[in-house]
């Protein structure tokens, strides 16, 4: 059985050795011991425990992706497995159609796609492709990504890729601390559909839109290729990895950070503003609007 501080110790650890920035995990540290010697989670357990760690971290350093997690079922506390990790998270994107939750075809020839998740390239190509057939010979495309929670880099860069005539656009770069090594991230040359191209685009977006969903948000809305309707986004741009701490506990530490063509910098932790502010449960119809009065 650890302890708090055994607990908060563990995590401060995990932090100061991966953290994507790592001129601010001295901040970061000293203020969670400050904390943690001031008494702030002596009484604290559990799924509370966690939250007030988070939150504190997030006082210190507004990264959203940098949180304790609370699990009620028990993991294990060996060292993560990549492959094993990799392969959870395919299943899961298989399990929920590789986030392709539906298609409409609205009036005015538009055509609609609700995406929860961004799939992986390479698992996901022929379920992101069968949906882009469905909206090939629509005169609008509406990409809905208001319950949109994360996904793959490579699947962002899939999605993007539709909307872009060729191969040559540079669309974001991935710093990742551990190697030093920025990789990038450019349209690709070969697609299982047809590319959508010379018609508007729309990406919807809300409070809860996150992770994945943003970089496709951002990057179409950097390049000048989509109009963003809706919310702003919840701000988290650095992919991360998760350790286990407890059998219940683990932390989330961003690792890597993504890094515009465009802007030079990223939506992390002021989230992907829109071009046309709506309510979340407006947001689709002020799309479709907008679209058919351009149409006219």
């Amino acid at each position: 059985m650890h302890t708090n501080a055994e607990i908060v110790g563990l995590a401060l650890d995990r932090i100061t050795s991966g953290y994507v920035f790592p001129q601010r995990v001295v901040e970061i540290e000293g203020a969670i011991r400050r904390q943690l010697a001031a008494g702030a989670y002596d009484t604290l357990t559990g799924l509370a425990l966690c939250e007030a760690v988070t939150a504190h971290l997030q006082e210190v350093c507004p990264d959203k992706h940098l949180r304790l997690l609370w699990q009620d079922e028990p993991q294990s506390t060996d060292p993560a497995d990549e492959d094993e990790g990799r392969a959870a998270f395919l299943a899961m994107l298989r399990a929920e159609n590789q986030g392709i939750h539906r298609f409409e075809h609205l009036e005015g020839n538009i055509g609609h796609l609700d995406i929860r998740r961004i799939a992986d390239a390479g698992d996901g190509a022929r379920a992101i492709g069968a949906a882009m057939e469905l909206v090939a010979r629509t005169s609008a495309l509406i990409l809905d990504l208001r319950e949109c929670r994360g996904g793959s880099p490579e699947g962002a860069a899939m999605w993007c890729s539709y909307f872009f005539p060729d191969d040559q656009v540079h669309l974001n770069d991935i710093y990742e601390r551990s190697t030093g090594f920025t990789r990038q991230y450019w349209t690709a040359s070969h697609l299982p559909a047809p590319r959508y191209l010379d018609r508007p685009v729309y990406v919807l977006t809300s409070a809860i839109t996150f992770s994945g969903g943003e970089d496709v948000a951002y990057t179409l809305q950097a390049h000048g290729r989509a109009v963003l309707v809706g919310e702003t986004t919840r701000g988290g741009a650095h992919p991360t990895a998760r350790h286990p701490v407890t059998e219940h506990i683990s932390v989330t530490v961003p690792t890597a950070r993504t890094i515009s063509t465009v802007t030079r910098t990223n939506w992390e932790g002021v989230g992907v503003v829109p071009d046309l502010a709506a309510p979340s449960d407006q947001a689709l119809e002020a799309a479709r609007k907008d679209a058919l009065r351009r149409a006219a």
